[in-house]
């Protein structure tokens, strides 16, 4: 699926705030830019979880519209935001990796006190998320 394209408004010294034209009432802040890409895509997640994803517009249809554009010229500024719809259902997956790499992943995890599949999803997840 495609990313849906948050608004994102800081002003002062304040939070940065994102919401999404496409998901009304949907929105999330953090206080660091650098956390709002996580915030946000978990905001995505608990308030589609009941419901289906509506299909997110074009960068270019969201350019065209005239309440974007003012937010725009205001200051505000885009931001992609990877939707990951948890089923709450596992999947085995045959994967292949370098033995090292392995033993390592299997030693990291054993000291965070995850399993290798709990490692291995929440790498992904920030990775995906930022």
């Amino acid at each position: 699926m495609k990313p849906y394209i948050g608004i994102v408004h800081q002003e002062g010294g304040s939070a940065f705030g994102i919401h999404f034209p496409d998901i009304p009432g949907c929105f999330s802040a953090a206080d660091d830019l650098d956390d709002l890409l996580r915030h946000a895509s978990q905001a995505l997640a608990l308030h589609l979880e009941d419901m289906p994803a509506p299909q997110p517009r074009t960068l270019d249809a969201l350019r065209a519209d005239r309440e974007i554009q003012a937010e725009l010229a205001a200051g505000a500024f885009l931001m992609a935001i990877p939707f990951i719809k948890l089923t709450g259902r596992t999947q085995k997956a045959n994967i292949t990796l370098d033995a090292g790499l392995l033993q390592l992943i299997d030693q990291t995890a054993r000291e965070r006190g995850l399993t290798r599949s709990a490692f291995l999803s929440d790498v992904a997840r920030r990775e995906i998320t930022g």
